[in-house]
Parts: structure tokens; C-alpha cells; sequence
């Protein structure tokens, strides 16, 4: 119990912090988890011809790079800020 005490009283020092963590994701996993997509996508699709499925998909893949940039970039309170401005005046 003592070993959580004292990570907690760290984190409150801000001694400890999820930076590293979040720079290792964005410079590891993103950029793996894009490439897996895009052979994917080249695979299932490209290989049969279906190049209408494949647009399908790769307009949903769009969506969710936008979401990822929104979410890494922390642009979502302007995009906010700007959707309700766009409804009050």
C-alpha cells in the first residue's frame, strides 16, 4: 500500500506524467496501426477487384484518422468552439 501512496504523491508533484507514454504511442503505434490498415485494405479489396469496397473503407479509415488527429492534436475544443458558433451566430 505504501508504493501507491507514494506513486500518488508523485503524480500530485507532477513528477510523474503520461508524456513519454503518449509520445511513444504517437510515434509507434499510430504510424504501425496505419500501415496494417493499408495493406488491409490493398489486400482484401484490391485483390478482387473491388474497388468500390475498398472506398467504402477507406472513407471510414478518413473518419477515424480525423478522430486520432483531433484527439492527439487537442483541437477538439476549437472544432467545438467552432460547430457552436456555427448554430448560435
Amino acid at each position: 500500500m505504501s508504493t501507491m501512496m507514494a506513486l500518488t504523491a508523485l503524480a500530485q508533484k507532477g513528477e510523474i506524467t503520461t508524456g513519454g507514454l503518449q509520445t511513444w504511442l504517437q510515434n509507434n503505434v499510430i504510424p504501425l496501426l496505419l500501415l496494417t490498415v493499408a495493406v488491409l485494405l490493398l489486400w482484401l479489396g484490391g485483390g478482387r477487384g473491388d474497388n468500390a469496397g475498398v472506398m467504402r473503407r477507406l472513407g471510414g479509415v478518413l473518419v477515424a484518422l480525423a478522430v486520432i488527429g483531433l484527439a492527439v492534436t487537442g483541437a477538439g475544443v476549437q472544432v467545438g468552439t467552432w460547430l457552436s458558433g456555427l448554430l448560435t451566430g
